[in-house]
């Protein structure tokens, strides 16, 4: 299986951010799962990243010419692509993913998250998505997500389908149940190019 994980190009200001993309690379890795990133070697993207090459994992980096510099490549990934652009980025790891996790990030990471929200919601996938809410970071969106709810522009027949993990350990166990949940529902995972 390969996982894809979107996460921020900075550490964060909490030790236990670090700490998750740390574990979550380790998990990956000894479950002998594939990752699946933005190609970077800074801040969570690095750290994610490196961890699943020392736990044994293979690791496809996917990221746009223009940021080659800023966020220094990680040339230790067994694969890594350089693209034109964030849209054939995002088009690319969707389809070399199985699975999505966010893990704390910035603006980049929320607008990769939404838009695979978004995709699942508008029946164009089925894959699994996961929100790793360490520490609570992502309470603020899911919050939003209830006020949109509540205010009617989340309809019940549109309504978000993804996974909440407080805790990293929680992560693999929800996107292998979920996988499992759709084989024995008839049939693995969906997919539908989502750009059509």
């Amino acid at each position: 299986m390969n996982i894809c994980v979107y996460c921020g190009s900075a550490n964060g200001t909490e030790p236990h951010f670090v700490a998750a993309a740390e574990e979550l690379g380790r998990r990956i890795g000894a479950a002998g799962h594939g990752l699946v990133y933005g190609g970077g070697d800074n801040g969570l993207m690095g750290k994610v990243a490196r961890s699943t090459l020392a736990a044994g994992g293979r690791v496809v980096g996917i990221i746009p010419e223009f940021l080659k510099k800023r966020e220094s490549m990680l040339h230790e990934a067994q694969e890594l692509v350089v693209v034109g652009d964030m849209h054939t980025r995002k088009r690319m790891m969707f389809e070399r993913a199985d699975a999505f996790v966010a893990l704390p990030g910035g603006i980049g990471t929320l607008e990769e998250l939404v838009e695979q929200l978004t995709w699942v919601q508008l029946g164009r996938h089925t894959k699994p998505v996961v929100i790793a809410d360490i520490g609570g970071f992502w309470r603020p969106l899911l919050s939003l997500f209830a006020h949109m709810r509540g205010s009617g522009f989340i309809r019940q027949e549109f309504e978000l389908r993804y996974l909440v993990a407080e805790r990293v350990a929680d992560v693999l166990p929800m996107i292998e149940s979920a996988i499992a949940r759709q084989d024995r529902a008839g049939g693995r995972v969906e997919t539908i190019d989502p750009r059509l």
